[in-house]
């Protein structure tokens, strides 16, 4: 419990903990006493500006509007290393530690983002602490290095494959998640076993590699339903992956750069269909105007695509429109 008389001073019951040769306090503190203690960098001789030079001011931005909106908690805890500003000492029979509220008093270990939020917010809650004490610069470089590389982050791809248990869902993300699911599950899909739901997979094509390639095409099919949405691009994925198949590189499919590419040509290909036979968007059809791009894309660049889906997409466009004709 907080028990301060004094402005310029910091009080807060702590628990003492011993982790290997390293020995630490656990406390709560308010977010404003901390957005206020708080620096990033040694180097930095103005701790405000050097959040500003150090971090990114729109993640930092959502946090603030996270805490002021009241969507939730930030339950994981800051890491510090008090600096010797903070004339930090423990009082009360060892139960209390006491500091003084400087902008040099604490250099954060881990949760940089989150305390520069907390200094942008204009509503102040209660967070947990970890206070390291006596570390030399040695120390706390290390324990910097061991917590930004040892701890990793949740993969995006299961963040996206709980967004539904979360109900963060929004509409796009939903429809692009249900897609996913029927070309995962459904038996004629041209893409069953060439999925990975909730993992990175080097052989298989991720819910962020989906999305990522699906989110443009989303305005050409407004107000159609899923089921709509999948014979369409099913029967496409089909048709490139046959003809893929036809110059033996239907394997790299899965690389994400090359799905990217494939639905990147989407729209010019699905319009020659229309163009040609109506809305009938049926493998037979897409064949039939895309059979003579697939002997002039070049093997050689489908197997070693690079990093750059847009080159490889106009390659694509390049060999489909070789030789038409009105």
């Amino acid at each position: 419990m907080k028990a301060e008389t004094n402005p310029g001073i910091g009080r807060y019951s702590v628990s003492l903990i011993t982790q290997g040769d390293h020995r630490f306090y656990t406390l709560s503190m308010p977010s404003d006493i901390l957005a206020k203690s708080c620096f990033v960098s040694t180097r930095d001789e103005d701790p405000h500006q050097g959040f500003q030079r150090l971090l990114d001011p729109k993640r930092a931005a959502e946090i603030a509007t996270y805490i002021d909106n009241g969507l939730g908690t930030i339950p994981t805890s800051i890491i510090l290393s008090a600096q010797p500003e903070a004339e930090l000492s423990i009082i009360g029979r060892g139960k209390t530690l006491e500091f003084k509220i400087t902008p040099k008093s604490f250099l954060i270990l881990d949760g940089q983002h989150r305390v520069y939020g907390f200094s942008l917010a204009k509503t102040a809650l209660r967070v947990p602490v970890v206070i390291y004490n006596n570390l030399s610069r040695r120390d706390e470089s290390r324990l910097f290095i061991d917590i930004n590389t040892r701890q990793r982050p949740v993969p995006s791809e299961l963040l996206l494959d709980i967004k539904k248990l979360a109900e963060y869902e929004n509409e796009s993300e939903q429809l692009m998640r249900e897609l996913f699911d029927i070309f995962n599950t459904e038996l004629n899909s041209p893409l069953i076993g060439k999925l990975s739901p909730s993992s990175r997979t080097s052989d298989k094509i991720t819910r962020v590699t989906f999305n990522t390639a699906l989110k443009p095409l989303l305005p050409l099919f407004i107000d159609k339903d899923v089921d709509y949405i999948f014979s369409a691009l099913s029967a496409y994925l089909e048709t490139f992956i046959y003809g893929l198949r036809s110059i033996k590189v239907d394997k790299q499919v899965t690389n994400p750069f090359v799905f990217r590419a494939i639905l990147h040509v989407f729209p010019e290909i699905v319009q020659r269909v229309k163009d040609r036979f109506g809305p009938d968007y049926k493998a037979d059809n897409y064949l039939e105007v895309m059979s003579s791009m697939f002997p002039k894309i070049k093997s050689s660049l489908i197997s070693s695509p690079g990093r750059s889906h847009k080159s490889l997409s106009d390659h694509f466009i390049k060999a489909f429109k070789t030789d038409f004709t009105i």
